[in-house]
């Protein structure tokens, strides 16, 4: 029609029985084929002597909500108070306030902890067997992959508890998740300060999360980079029936068995453009009898390398390449990289299923 006008657009608030929130839904359809909040449950039990409020897996689950609804604070638990036209889809339809939250939180002593801890072996369990077939029979026809990642979590407050400036001036509590990595499931978890060696705690973590491995699978393999590097956390891994590929440091004693490789040693690298693999002959002091190091050159220009002492880039380059890199002596170096392991096999395949840290691919190996 001649001279019609579309209607103004009218800028407003969101219409009430209208939730932006509706994916929270997977989180109660979750908890509908797990039991999530009931396997929580069953192993924390209830944090207060009268059952009243709500229940230890409905604190965790209302908490793991707001997270995924974008909440950083305790106090976001407000938004998804306020969101009422959701709570019918939600797992906890009536989430606690931050007050009340803060208070349950409280009640979760170590013992609690590691309860939680123990409902996962449960819950992958049962995701597991709950998988189709084809899925379920891929992973179990794959060895598990455990990997050992410490990830710094950023925090703000002078109070907060297990926290420490890091290298870099965060203030940061340091997460350390052992993660099943063919299925990108964690199985167990300590947190540190974001200053803590990990390395003490990496048996006990190993330990609990080959246990949280669901029955059936393939002898696992433990992997972790150069902050787990140490014998008592590959002899950690054998004593729990896994086997174990860590990244090593780069010493003296490496660098030297580096120099004795032959040029004919050396072997095209997969799915990696200007890289190399070898075995060395390179064994550290009290590590178990069987380990063996595997390691990987790529091919750098010298122009790349940074004068800057501090520079990572240097520390992967043999000292004798560097030092006639920077005066400009030689035109090829190569950045190496170690890998001390007891697996057996092509080095090439050992050093390919290592450089996939927490990527899921279809593992030849």
């Amino acid at each position: 029609m001649l001279g019609a006008t579309r209607p103004a657009v009218v800028v407003g608030a969101d219409d009430p029985s209208v939730t932006g929130l509706g994916g929270l839904g997977l989180v109660a359809e979750a908890d509908r084929v797990l039991g999530v909040i009931s396997v929580l449950d069953g192993e924390v039990g209830w944090l207060k002597k009268r059952r009243r409020g709500l229940s230890a897996g409905e604190v965790i689950v209302s908490m793991a909500e707001s997270m995924l609804a974008d909440g950083d604070f305790m106090c976001d638990l407000d938004a998804l108070r306020a969101d009422r036209a959701g709570s019918a889809l939600r797992a906890v339809a009536a989430p606690p306030a931050p007050t009340t939250f803060a208070a349950a939180a409280a009640r979760f002593d170590d013992t609690a902890v590691a309860s939680v801890e123990k409902a996962m072996g449960v819950l992958v369990a049962r995701w597991f067997n709950l998988l189709p077939a084809a899925r379920r029979a891929h992973l179990a026809a794959t060895r598990p992959t455990i990997d050992l990642d410490g990830t710094d979590i950023e925090v703000y407050g002078s109070k907060k508890q297990k926290v420490a400036w890091n290298y870099a001036g965060q203030r940061v509590g340091r997460a350390h998740p052992a993660t099943w990595a063919e299925a990108a499931v964690i199985l167990a978890a300590e947190l540190g300060l974001g200053v803590d060696d990990p390395r003490p705690q990496a048996p006990g973590l190993i330990a609990r999360a080959v246990a949280n491995l669901p029955a059936g699978l393939g002898r696992p393999r433990v992997r972790c980079d150069a902050g787990y590097f140490d014998a008592k956390v590959a002899r950690a891994a054998l004593a729990n029936g896994a086997d174990f590929a860590i990244a090593a440091k780069r010493s003296r004693a490496v660098w030297r068995a580096l120099a004795k490789v032959g040029d004919d040693e050396w072997f095209v690298a997969i799915d990696m453009p200007d890289a190399q693999v070898a075995i060395c002959d390179y064994t550290p002091a009290g590590w178990p009898e069987q380990t063996r190091c595997v390691v990987r050159r790529v091919r750098v220009d010298p122009g790349q390398v940074r004068s800057d002492p501090r520079a990572r880039r240097r520390r992967t380059i043999a000292p004798a390449q560097l030092a006639l890199a920077l005066p400009g002596h030689v035109g090829e170096i190569y950045a190496y990289s170690f890998i001390v392991t007891n697996l057996a096999g092509d080095a090439k395949m050992i050093e390919y299923w290592f450089r996939e840290h927490l990527r899921p691919f279809k593992s030849p190996y």
